[in-house]
């Protein structure tokens, strides 16, 4: 994998990524909430890209993996703006924005800002307005008073926490109540064993895109994660299908 660079914010903060030069549109890894450019998804498409001389970018948010930054200070808006930050200063024309979980929604929030440049996006186990339905009333209301909520944590020891930051900003980037006025194509990957998001808030995102080319996969015995190597084809296949569909000459 190529080196980590550094793209340096107004206030100083510096955003780490990594870039690999290639034929576009440029793959955008945008991974989940307290993830980085170092999981098994993220690493899988930039050796795919590389191996077929795609364009790619990975990035890791402010307080996430190598970038600066305390994750307490995260917002979907902040992170937004680093993403967008780094596809300007890199001059990409075109890019296919791939979210996973919280990506998911950060891509609807990066397409949004960055119409023209948008290609089309995949997500995986999208979680759109999770500040919403994904926690408890008790809890917003603690949030909503400044605490910090803590939740047990499946995938490590320590337990997942939530800032009333970032559930502010969550709420009020809120996207499914509001047709998305988005017109590309747009693939939906979920696992049905999915236990943190439901796969029917697949369905619902293919409800509100204005796009008629939506479509959705459903991993029947998928996790949330899906980080198998049979799940990682999927995703495989998915971009491979997206892209010779939209540039058949590639």
């Amino acid at each position: 994998m190529t080196e980590i660079r550094f793209h340096e914010m107004a206030d100083g903060r510096r955003i780490a990524h990594r870039f690999a030069p290639g034929q576009g549109p440029t793959l955008v890894f945008l991974p989940g909430y307290m993830s980085d450019m170092s999981g098994s998804k993220a690493a899988a498409l930039f050796e795919m890209a590389v191996h077929t001389g795609r364009a790619c970018l990975l990035v890791d948010y402010s307080g996430c993996g190598a970038s600066d930054g305390d994750f307490a200070d995260g917002t979907l808006s902040r992170w937004r703006d680093e993403v967008v930050a780094v596809i300007e200063a890199a001059a990409l024309d075109k890019v296919v924005l791939i979210g996973s979980s919280m990506g998911g929604w950060l891509m609807l929030m990066v397409a949004d800002a960055l119409p023209d440049k948008v290609h089309s996006m995949i997500g995986i186990a999208a979680a759109p307005d999770f500040t919403d339905w994904g926690i408890a009333q008790m809890d917003k209301g603690l949030l909503a008073d400044g605490e910090t909520i803590y939740e047990d944590n499946p995938y490590g020891p320590e337990p997942t926490p939530t800032h009333p930051a970032f559930w502010a900003d969550g709420q009020a980037n809120l996207q499914l109540e509001t047709p998305i006025e988005f017109y590309g194509p747009v693939r939906l990957l979920h696992g049905q064993r999915d236990e943190d998001v439901p796969f029917d808030l697949s369905l619902r995102l293919c409800e509100m895109l204005r796009s008629d080319d939506v479509q959705v996969t459903f991993i029947k015995d998928g996790d949330h994660r899906l980080s198998r190597e049979t799940d990682i084809a999927v995703l495989m296949r998915t971009v491979a299908d997206l892209l010779l569909a939209r540039d058949p000459e590639s």
